[in-house]
């Protein structure tokens, strides 16, 4: 049941924002965010890298772990960041 509620949360995002170089705090909204921006991201090295971090971050949410799911948050928005220049 948590699982489902934690996906609808992350899904249920409105706001279309841009990306910006400042790290977004560790909240519901912000990861519901941050899978907005990824799905809009060009295929590469940073998305793989980001959808797998998001993956499991809503691993470790769904377990109750919110400090490792915020540790994986902030990885994936490292990757978000990085250049697919490869």
């Amino acid at each position: 049941m948590n699982k489902i509620l934690i996906t609808a949360a992350m899904f249920s995002a409105l706001a279309f924002t841009p990306a910006s170089a400042a790290m977004m705090a560790c909240t519901g909204d912000n990861m519901a965010k941050a899978n907005t921006m990824m799905m809009g991201m060009a295929d590469g090295p940073a998305k793989m890298g980001m959808s797998k971090e998001m993956g499991m971050t809503n691993m470790e949410m769904s377990k109750g772990n919110m400090r490792g799911a915020c540790m994986h948050y902030m990885k994936a928005q490292k990757m978000s960041m990085m250049k697919s220049g490869m």
